[in-house]
């Protein structure tokens, strides 16, 4: 048996506001939409999915690349983008903080790293390819 999909599931406190940002700001497609008295969810198409572990030394390392000191948690989401830079300014007018960057980190992407309003880091990277 293999996995056929990963979804990560956020659960933000402003919904309206967190589904502005990442399906009307950042682009993803909406794919599902759940509504009952009360509750809300959406399904957003964020492309091909892959899961990084690290362990606290490569999450130390990847956090002095793209900010210069330790400030993630234990999730980050790490976007494929066409233009890293170009989306990240739309994403702060949306607003996103920006936490540094852009790096062109020493495997050749070019990533910014920001906060979304709902607190969540994002890493936005381009350049370099893709895993076969």
């Amino acid at each position: 048996m293999s996995v056929g999909e990963l979804r990560i599931a956020l659960t933000v406190d402003d919904f309206d506001t967190a589904l502005a940002f990442y399906r009307d700001t950042l682009g993803l497609e909406q794919l599902e939409m759940w509504n009952a008295p009360g509750a809300r969810g959406v399904l957003l198409d964020a492309g091909r999915a892959t899961l990084e572990l690290f362990d606290e030394g490569q999450a130390a390392a990847v956090d002095e690349i793209e900010v210069g000191e330790r400030v993630a948690g234990v999730v980050r989401l790490a976007l494929r983008v066409q233009d890293s830079t170009a989306l990240a300014e739309r994403l702060e007018t949306a607003g996103a903080r920006r936490l540094g960057g852009p790096v062109v980190t020493p495997w050749g992407d070019r990533n910014v790293r920001l906060e979304a309003p709902d607190g969540m880091q994002l890493t936005l990277f381009s350049g370099g390819e893709p895993p076969a």
